[in-house]
């Protein structure tokens, strides 16, 4: 890095809720800024008044925040040199016209009243003759009586900018290496400010980062038609353009086409992932190897850790694929390795939230209850999720237990085991608890003792009481999620059905 001090930004358009595509950006902004010890922005681009969402910019905000991403400046860390931070209150003070006038006065751009009835009829023509589409110039050089003459008919401009013929934009990219595009390949001049006096997103993007003292722009792959756009603004203002890293988009395995909103077998929103019970912990890291990894071949990492190894060099140029059993696989690995005491916390707050079905159900039970069920069950259950709305699940499973109608027949018709065995093991047991066993572990190894019984045949009967499955954790610990009525009761169903 040069001695300039890191200014990066992320500037999320609040049309929507906080993708995992935008999430991917916001956090490889992050890494950089961190690892530099730079400065991250935030910034909302929000003059798409028609498709800004409510509440869009306050979802990217507290996604953001779960995720584990902070940064220095932004609506809510105003500083006052660069503030303010939403596009459209840059707007209103004028910052963008006053440039767009420059550019007009260095006759670099200039005002184009075609009407949506010309452009049309223009683009239409340029596909009959196969022509690339393009914007034909026809308002370039038009004197002021001509633009006079437009405006009497009540027709409002939009503002173009004038690109230069045969001029080559070109830059070095930080994950795709020397990129250049001809003036001539860009679609024609192009907009920038609508009728309506609202910057483009590519103008207002070059003036924002400018005055801001963005040094390097991380975004998506996705824009890099836009840059060499944006570099012709740079060029025609006579500015240093920012340091580009075009990150690779994330695509999906199956159709081999980058992510899209109608790919159902994917969650496509950071809120979804929270409310599934993945931990932020795990996307944070997963997220990171998309289009990006480290020397060597650890896949777990801390955010610490990824601050400190994070290396801009090692950006992919190839497209990220979405793997979900490996973020399956990390988030088993974060559970894994957590206390029993925070995963509960975790989980009550997940019930608190009541963003599913299966939290919503859970929030009938007391409060004390549910906090010694969850506990329990994550006790048992720890090393074999892979997200906690599987702990949910199988809280409300045990809280229900005596609602469920189990199938004995799996045991009764089975001609591997004796059903004299089967009843003595089940008895047994029954009498133990009624006498007020305790360790039932030890319960359990005393039954298959007294009874000859062992291995296969002491525990699949029991699973089977237990849990209606033939297969299960260490069934002792099950038993300690129920009360003792209920190890009784469940165990007194299975003797009856196996008598009867």
């Amino acid at each position: 890095m040069d001695d300039k001090k890191v200014r990066v930004r992320y500037a999320p358009s609040p049309t929507g809720f906080l993708h995992i595509g935008n999430a991917q950006s916001a956090l490889f902004n992050y890494l950089f800024a961190r690892h530099f010890n730079g400065t991250m922005v935030l910034r909302i681009e929000d003059t798409d008044t028609k498709r800004n969402v409510k509440d869009g910019e306050e979802s990217q905000r507290e996604n953001l925040h779960w995720l584990g991403i902070d940064w220095d400046e932004g609506p809510n860390k105003p500083n006052p040199k660069y503030a303010p931070y939403r596009q459209s209150e840059r707007n209103k003070k004028g910052i963008y016209h006053k440039y767009i006038q420059e550019l007009l006065d260095k006759g670099l751009a200039y005002k184009d009243y075609s009407t949506e009835e010309e452009l049309a009829e223009m683009r239409e023509r340029q596909r009959a003759n196969n022509e690339a589409p393009h914007y034909d110039g026809r308002w370039y050089g038009k004197s002021k009586e001509e633009q006079k003459a437009a405006e009497a008919k009540g027709l409002k401009p939009t503002i173009r900018f004038h690109l230069p013929k045969d001029h080559e934009y070109e830059w070095n990219d930080i994950a795709r290496g020397h990129v250049s595009f001809n003036s001539d390949n860009l679609g024609g001049d192009f907009i920038i400010e609508k009728s309506d006096g609202m910057p483009t997103y590519n103008f207002a993007v070059v003036v924002d980062d400018h005055t801001m003292d963005i040094t390097h722009v991380l975004r998506g792959a996705d824009h890099i038609s836009n840059t060499p756009k944006q570099i012709a603004i740079y060029e025609a203002l006579g500015w240093e353009h920012p340091t580009f890293c075009h990150i690779p988009l994330i695509f999906n395995p199956k159709t081999r086409k980058k992510l899209s909103k109608r790919d159902k077998d994917t969650l496509q929103f950071i809120s979804e992932y929270k409310k599934h019970g993945y931990l932020h912990e795990a996307i944070f890291n997963f997220i990171a190897f998309l289009g990006w990894s480290p020397v060597g071949e650890r896949e777990i990492y801390s955010k610490d850790e990824l601050i400190k190894v994070y290396d801009p060099k090692r950006m992919s140029k190839a497209p990220a694929y979405f793997d979900q059993k490996k973020l399956d696989w990390m988030n088993a690995q974060y559970i894994k390795s957590m206390s029993v005491e925070e995963l509960t916390d975790r989980t009550m707050e997940l019930v608190k939230e009541g963003e599913t079905e299966e939290a919503k159900r859970l929030q009938s039970i007391p409060e004390e209850q549910l906090k010694n069920l969850i506990m329990k069950t994550i006790h048992v259950h720890q090393r074999d999720v892979n997200k906690l709305l599987e702990v949910i699940e199988y809280v409300w499973s045990y809280y229900n237990v005596l609602d469920e109608n189990f199938n004995y027949d799996l045991i009764k018709d089975n001609e591997d085991f004796n059903n004299d065995d089967v009843l003595a093991v089940l008895t047994g047991l029954k009498e133990k608890l009624e006498n007020g066993a305790d360790d039932y572990s030890q319960a359990i190894k005393e039954v298959g003792k007294a009874t000859g019984v062992k291995g296969r045949g002491l525990y699949f009967p029991l699973n089977l009481a237990f849990t209606g499955s033939t297969s299960a954790p260490q069934i002792y610990e099950i038993m300690d999620i129920y009360s003792r009525d209920t190890d009784i009761e469940l165990l007194d169903r299975m003797i009856k059905a196996l008598q009867a």
